[in-house]
């Protein structure tokens, strides 16, 4: 038997369409994403290793492919990722004791997640390109 009651409106649950977006809420989206990257930038790591253990030769293919622009520019990207989502997993660490959900604490920590994610990153090449010699 049908129900005669009248149906009620239920108001419809918050979305993007409401919500401003806020450098927090970009910067989730952004550690998600280099999650994945991460996850398919091991397939480097695993090549360099299979590499160096297969000889000389294929060890040199993968060296021409890492030095190559477009090598570089991967490498580049991966070791950002590394430390931004690195960085982003500090401060969920922070947020789990409880601290730092104060709005000013909150946009304080996500600067310092993205300006130092790519401070490490500058740093990391300089002293990559120092110790190797240069270009």
């Amino acid at each position: 038997m049908a129900d005669s009651k009248p149906m009620v409106e239920r108001p419809l649950s918050p979305h993007l369409q409401i919500y401003r977006p806020m450098l927090t809420m970009m910067m989730s989206i952004v550690h998600r994403a280099t999650g994945m990257a991460l996850f398919f930038g091991t397939v480097l790591l695993v090549w360099w290793l299979i590499a160096a253990a297969s000889g000389p030769t294929a060890y040199a293919n993968f060296q021409w492919y890492a030095g190559s622009f477009i090598g570089r520019l991967v490498l580049l990207g991966y070791t950002w990722a590394l430390f931004h989502h690195m960085l982003g997993g500090i401060r969920h660490f922070i947020w789990d004791t409880g601290r730092g959900f104060g709005p000013v604490e909150r946009e304080w920590l996500v600067r310092a997640n993205l300006i130092g994610s790519v401070v490490l990153t500058i740093l990391t090449w300089v002293v990559a390109y120092a110790v190797r010699g240069g270009v």
